[in-house]
């Protein structure tokens, strides 16, 4: 049942050139910092993404795309990453965007053996362009498919070595939909603890939904955008 891993690298060590991984958080906020790294000292290539944003250009999945190891990304907003948009605009990068709500959604759907939802959101957009489209109660609505990984890094707050998961305010974002989505969940936290020292009420993501599980280091956090005023 204990399911630590000494390091990053031994945690991605048997990740393949083309895996599809879903990657938590939201900004830079909650991300899996050293899986990342540890995935971008590799150099596994064609990988698709599935991820809220690309990061900033030199740092979280920013990093990946610089480097060219990420092929697709299924994402919902891109707007901080100018390298993103540079192999966008290029056609170097293959690229789908979903509206958040429906991103999340499809996870999910995809965590729960759902196969597909009908939404209202993005019904006569782009968004619904090769979808099967309906009409319920007068409420035109398009159908989604469910979103899978191979792989999901997600960071929680604190775990334990059976991987029961605990996650920290904002920094909970897609963390534990991404979980129960793919086929293998490897999680790193900040704090690992004892077996019995998390609350039962308090997981988040009990460890049945994760394989693998570090205690992460060096933490940057990075802000995003600072923004500051002065004092009166």
């Amino acid at each position: 049942m204990n399911k630590v891993v000494a390091s990053a690298e031994e945690a991605v060590a048997q990740i393949p050139d083309g895996a599809t991984i879903m990657m938590g958080g939201f900004g830079l906020c909650g991300i899996p910092e050293n899986l990342i790294t540890a995935l971008h000292r590799r150099g596994i290539k064609d990988l698709t993404v599935i991820s809220n944003n690309a990061g900033i250009d030199d740092f979280g999945i920013g990093i990946l795309l610089r480097s060219r190891q990420v092929r697709k990304m299924i994402a919902t907003y891109v707007g901080e990453n100018k390298e993103f948009e540079r192999q966008f605009l290029t056609g170097e990068l293959e690229v789908e965007l979903v509206p958040q709500g429906t991103f999340a959604e499809r996870i999910r759907a995809g965590g729960a053996g759902i196969g597909g939802f009908f939404t209202p959101t993005g019904y006569g957009t782009l968004v619904a362009e090769g979808k099967e489209t309906r009409t319920i109660d007068g409420v035109r609505y398009v159908l989604e498919k469910p979103l899978h990984a191979d792989f999901a890094f997600v960071k929680a707050w604190k775990g334990d070595p059976v991987g029961n998961l605990v996650y920290r305010k904002t920094a909970r974002n897609f963390n534990p939909v991404m979980a129960t989505a793919a086929k293998v969940t490897i999680a790193e936290v900040e704090q690992l603890v004892e077996p019995g020292a998390i609350d039962p009420d308090h997981v988040v993501t009990p460890g049945i939904f994760v394989r693998r599980i570090l205690r992460g280091e060096k933490y940057e956090k990075r802000i995003e955008k600072r923004t500051t005023r002065k004092g009166d």
